[in-house]
């Protein structure tokens, strides 16, 4: 039976050495987030959010504190650890879309698999994560022949073809007009619904954050306010 809590961090804290100087950019934020709960992450910028974000998506290590995601201590493995974990349980979307230019839809969405050594299934895998996008019909096309939206289709699909225990969405809205980005927060949020995934969403747009259940406020590398408490 797995934990209620997919994400346990305690007294999180990252310090960047600038020179002589160090920058304290997370001061321990200690936070528990639910199995398929939807979280919001705020606060201007230098709050640390994008800090929380690496830290979180096992992008980096805190300089103190522990991380446990999915039931496994990450706080303090070594690179090539965590780039393992990472493969496993994160899949993230980009305000930038982050695709591969040259190769198509498909080919985008196998990279995940590719990562982690699967051969047999990886085509149908992939055909199915952009099915369930409601990219069916564009699935042999790059992502200059695609819309902004459905080149963040083609992202979030990449996100979860490895079935992650977490999505990070870094203002995945960003470049999009609203139209497109109703669009992309109405099919985080189904896909939430119908598959579980824990969604943590790192934005400036309120009208993105209140579609979350929870929303915390970063402020000075440190939790302001968490209207889940």
């Amino acid at each position: 039976m797995k934990m209620d809590n997919v994400i346990q961090a305690k007294d999180l804290c990252k310090i960047y050495q600038m020179g002589e100087v160090e920058v304290s950019a997370l001061c321990g934020v200690s936070l528990n987030i639910k199995r398929g709960e939807v979280l919001a992450i705020m606060g201007p910028s230098g709050s640390g959010k994008s800090t929380l974000m690496n830290l979180l998506g096992c992008l980096d290590r805190p300089t103190r504190g522990e991380y446990i995601l999915d039931g496994e201590m990450v706080s303090h493995l070594d690179d090539d650890q965590l780039a393992e974990i990472r493969n496993r349980k994160v899949g993230f979307v980009f305000q930038n879309f982050n695709l591969l230019p040259r190769m198509t839809a498909l080919g985008n969405v196998e990279l995940p698999l590719r990562y982690s050594g699967e051969n047999g299934s990886r085509h149908e895998k992939a055909k199915k994560s952009l099915q369930a996008v409601g990219l069916a019909d564009r699935m042999d096309h790059k992502p200059m022949e695609l819309s902004g939206g459905e080149q963040q289709r083609v992202a979030i699909a990449r996100a979860l073809v490895n079935h992650p225990a977490i999505i990070m969405a870094d203002e995945p809205t960003g470049n999009l007009d609203s139209k497109s980005s109703k669009e992309i927060m109405d099919l985080l949020i189904n896909l939430n619904k119908v598959s579980g995934t824990t969604l943590i969403i790192v934005t400036h747009n309120p009208s993105v954050a209140a579609r979350a259940s929870r929303v915390i406020h970063l402020y000075d590398g440190l939790i302001a306010k968490d209207n889940g408490k």
